[in-house]
C-alpha cells in the first residue's frame, strides 16, 4: 500500500507535458555554431533570443526578437565583434537589452541591443573585459546585484567584474588546478559552486577569495560535470560514473562527504546541461547530442529527486536556450520554454501544466525574479547580500522598453564607449554646477520656467553621476585592499616555506 502511495505522489507538476511548436513558428536557416564546447550556445529573455552561429574569420551570434519566426535571411545583421568563435552568451538579468558574450579570443564583451533588434551589424561593444590569458567559455551574471558578472576561462581563473567600470573586482587564480567546467551562483549571490576537470565540486566565497568546501570525485567518471545551486542552498550535479553511466546527484552544502541522493540514468556520451527553475523547483536536463529533455522535481522528501517525464524527438540537439520565467505564456499554463538548437533550425518547446480553467493559476506562478536589482555593484562588493526582488506574473508580463542606462551610470564606462581611444569623460565641476544654478535662477526670473525645470533635472543627473562614481571608486578601493591582503598572506606563506 505504501508503494502505491509513493507511485501516485501528489504534485501539481506530475503531469507536465512538453510540446514542440509548429514548423511555421520555428527559426529556419540558422547556421548554429559547430564549436566543440559543451555550452548551451543560446540564451533567451522576454524580448530576444540569441544564438551563437558559424562565422568566417571571427565569432558572431544572432540576436532576434522573440516573436520572430520563419526563415532567417543570410544577410540578417549579427553581433560580430569577436576575433575568434563565441563560446557563451548570457542576457543580463536586470536589463533585457544587455547581453554578455565570451570568446576564444580571451575577451568578454558587453553589448546593448536596441529595442526591436539589430538593423545593421554590431561590432563595437559597450564594454570589453580583458583579463583572461586563454579562451573564455563560461559567463554567469550575479542574480541580484547590478552589473556584477562572473567569467571563467581555460586559464583556470575565475574573474568577478563590475561591468559598470570595466574593472576586475575579484580574481581567483589558485582555486582550480585544471579546466573549470561550470559555475553557479546561489540564490543571494553570496557564494558560488564550481565543477572542475579534477572531478571536484567546490563551494567558493569570491569576495574572500576562499574555497569553503571541497568534495573530491563528486562523480567518478572522467567526462565533464555540471553543477547548479538550488533555491534552498543544496547543489545538484550531473556527471558520469566509473562505468560511464550518466548520473544526477543532490548535495547538502553543510556536509559534502556523501550525496543526499544519486540517480543513474543511461550510458550516453552527451554532457547533461542542467537548467533550474527556482519558482517550481524543477530541473530540466538537456544532453548535447541527445534527442530527449528529461525533467525532475526536487523536494524535501525522499527520494528528493522525482523523475516527472521526458520529451523525445527524432533529431539531436546542438544546444538549448532556457527562457526567463518572465517570458512564458501564463494564459496557457506554460511554466517553461526551451529553444532547441538543430543543425540549421531553432525549435521552441513549451512545458505546460494541463488545466481546464483560463484564469491565472497562482499556484503555478509564484512571484519570480524581476528586472529591478536588489543591490548596486558597490553594495555587493562592500559585503551586502540580498535575494532577487520578485514580481508577480498575474495578468502576464510586459517587458519594459530599453533603459539605455544600466551600463552607463558611471563616467569611466562612458569613456569606454567613446570611439576615441584617448578620450576620457571627466565628472562635472561642482563650481560649474553652482554657476549654472545661479544662471538658472536669473533666467527663471525672466519667466523661463520650463527651461529652469529641465536644467535642474540635468544638474541632479550630473550630481547623481558624481556620487555614483565616488561610490564606485570607494568600493573599488575596498576590493583592491582586500586583494592586497590576500596576496600578502600568500607571500607570507611562501616566505615561511608553507607552499
Amino acid at each position: 500500500m505504501s508503494f502505491r502511495r509513493g507511485v501516485v505522489r501528489q504534485s501539481k507538476f506530475r503531469h507536465v507535458f512538453a510540446q514542440a511548436w509548429k514548423a511555421e513558428h520555428c527559426l529556419d536557416d540558422v547556421r548554429v555554431s559547430r564549436v566543440t564546447w559543451d555550452g548551451p550556445l543560446c540564451a533567451a529573455n522576454p524580448k530576444f533570443i540569441a544564438v551563437v552561429i558559424e562565422a568566417g574569420g571571427g565569432g558572431a551570434f544572432l540576436v532576434l526578437p522573440l516573436a520572430k519566426s520563419g526563415r532567417v535571411d543570410q544577410n540578417t545583421p549579427t553581433v560580430c565583434g569577436h576575433a575568434a568563435p563565441v563560446l557563451d552568451v548570457q542576457w543580463c538579468p536586470h536589463d533585457d537589452n544587455v547581453i554578455a558574450s565570451a570568446s576564444e579570443d580571451c575577451t568578454v564583451k558587453i553589448w546593448q541591443i536596441p529595442d526591436g533588434g539589430l538593423t545593421s551589424p554590431m561590432s563595437e561593444a559597450v564594454v570589453t573585459l580583458e583579463g583572461h590569458s586563454k579562451r573564455v567559455g563560461i559567463l554567469a551574471w550575479h542574480p541580484s546585484a547590478l552589473n556584477i558578472l562572473l567569467t571563467a576561462g581555460c586559464d583556470n581563473v575565475l574573474c568577478v567584474w563590475d561591468v559598470g567600470t570595466g574593472e576586475v573586482v575579484y580574481q581567483l587564480s589558485d582555486a582550480h588546478p585544471d579546466l573549470i567546467y561550470s559555475v553557479s551562483w546561489n540564490r543571494e549571490g553570496s557564494i558560488l559552486c564550481t565543477t572542475c576537470k579534477d572531478k571536484a565540486l567546490r563551494v567558493i566565497d569570491p569576495r574572500r577569495g576562499t574555497v569553503l568546501k571541497v568534495r573530491e570525485k563528486a562523480h567518478e567518471g572522467t567526462r565533464p560535470m555540471r553543477a547548479v545551486f538550488l533555491a534552498d542552498g543544496k547543489i545538484l550535479t550531473t556527471g558520469f560514473s566509473r562505468m560511464s553511466e550518466r548520473q544526477l546527484a543532490l548535495w547538502d552544502t553543510r556536509d559534502l562527504s556523501e550525496p543526499v541522493v544519486t540517480q543513474e540514468m543511461d550510458t550516453s556520451n552527451g554532457v547533461l546541461l542542467p537548467f533550474y527553475d527556482p519558482d517550481t523547483n524543477m530541473v530540466y536536463l538537456c544532453g548535447k547530442g541527445d534527442c530527449t529533455i528529461r525533467y525532475f522535481e526536487v523536494t524535501d522528501e525522499s527520494p528528493y529527486i522525482h523523475f516527472l517525464s521526458l520529451y523525445s524527438s527524432k533529431e539531436p540537439q546542438r544546444g538549448a536556450g532556457f527562457l526567463s520565467k518572465r517570458g512564458v505564456d501564463v494564459n496557457k499554463c506554460e511554466i517553461a520554454r526551451f529553444y532547441k538548437l538543430h543543425e540549421r533550425k531553432v525549435e521552441p518547446i513549451s512545458m505546460t501544466v494541463p488545466r481546464k480553467s483560463d484564469l491565472f493559476q497562482g499556484d503555478l506562478y509564484p512571484d519570480t525574479a524581476g528586472l529591478e536589482p536588489a543591490l548596486l555593484a558597490e553594495d555587493w562588493i562592500a559585503g551586502q547580500d540580498a535575494p532577487p526582488i520578485l514580481v508577480s506574473l498575474s495578468g502576464g508580463y510586459t517587458a519594459p522598453p530599453s533603459k539605455c542606462g544600466t551600463l552607463r551610470g558611471r563616467p569611466k564606462l562612458l569613456s569606454q564607449t567613446n570611439t576615441s581611444p584617448t578620450s576620457t569623460t571627466a565628472p562635472p565641476n561642482p563650481m560649474a554646477v553652482e554657476m549654472e544654478s545661479e544662471g538658472l535662477g536669473h533666467r527663471e526670473g525672466r519667466g523661463d520656467v520650463d527651461g529652469g525645470i529641465e536644467r535642474v533635472k540635468k544638474e541632479e543627473d550630473q550630481l547623481s553621476d558624481v556620487l555614483t562614481e565616488i561610490r564606485a571608486l570607494r568600493a573599488l578601493v575596498l576590493a583592491q585592499g582586500h586583494r592586497i591582503d590576500v596576496l600578502e598572506r600568500q607571500l607570507a606563506r611562501f616566505e615561511d616555506g608553507e607552499v
